[in-house]
């Protein structure tokens, strides 16, 4: 018998409800589905991860951390660069954040993945938005009715740095080891044989999640082994060319797609 993991990323109310603050269009249908698939493969799911972005209100990607000439925080998805900052078309609202916030813009275009971004508050930790979507944690604890624990996997509260990926943050802490390679998930993934993949948003946190997998893999051939749900993850409005990117980067690379209704149907 395959060890077959389902990797869920961020399958949070925020992101999955559509009274959620960053709602991902299609993803509570995504959700509904993978939880179906979910019930059907029950006793053939040996592990299942769950990331959660976990953020505070004070977070270098929300408002609050910004200010634009006249002192105004910026309204969500304003896109923020380093020359926006040298040029003083926005700055940060606390003086002595500057410095760092300009290393960290610098060091975020430097990666070359995303502009800066300024997001709704979102997955605010302790909030109803950093919960689980109920169908989906539903089916979750069912699963583990086979006396078996799901691995929650949380990222993103290191206010200083976006976290899209649940293998590191996009601009790693030195001093933070949240931040920097969950050897540990790598490793566990590794000893899977099919790595289910699902989640939100296909264009953010699951496209960096499974690039960062198969940069750090011991062998770039273990793509192979992963299996992206076509059916079960959706993009942020309006970044769909990085989802269909990330598609067809990853499916050179040998990962494998099917749908919640096709995988072992």
């Amino acid at each position: 018998m395959h060890a077959i993991h389902l990797l869920l990323i961020d399958p949070q109310n925020d992101f999955c409800d559509k009274n959620g603050s960053l709602f991902v269009p299609g993803a509570d249908e995504d959700m509904k589905r993978l939880a179906a698939m979910v019930a059907r493969l029950k006793d053939k799911l040996a592990d299942v991860h769950v990331t959660l972005d976990s953020h505070r209100k004070v977070d270098i990607s929300h408002p609050i951390w910004w200010k634009d000439s006249s002192g105004a925080h910026p309204p969500p998805f304003t896109q923020i660069s380093t020359a926006d900052l040298e040029s003083g078309r926005f700055t940060t609202t606390q003086p002595g954040f500057y410095k760092r916030t300009l290393a960290y813009l610098k060091a975020l275009e430097a990666g070359n993945r995303y502009p800066h971004v300024v997001w709704p508050e979102h997955c605010l930790i302790g909030d109803a938005g950093h919960n689980v979507y109920p169908e989906i944690a539903g089916a979750i604890h069912d699963w583990e009715d086979r006396f078996a624990q799901a691995d929650f996997v949380t990222k993103g509260s290191n206010p200083w740095t976006e976290h899209f990926s649940a293998v590191q943050a996009e601009v790693p802490d030195p001093e933070d080891p949240s931040t920097q390679v969950n050897t540990s998930l790598i490793t566990t993934l590794e000893e899977a044989d099919v790595v289910l993949l699902a989640g939100e948003a296909r264009s953010h946190c699951l496209a960096n999640t499974v690039r960062d997998i198969v940069t750090h893999f011991s062998d770039p051939k273990l793509a192979s082994k992963l299996v992206l749900l076509t059916d079960a993850s959706s993009d942020v409005a309006g970044f769909e060319n990085y989802g269909d990117d990330f598609l067809n980067d990853l499916v050179k690379a040998g990962m494998q797609t099917s749908t919640t209704t096709d995988f072992l149907a």
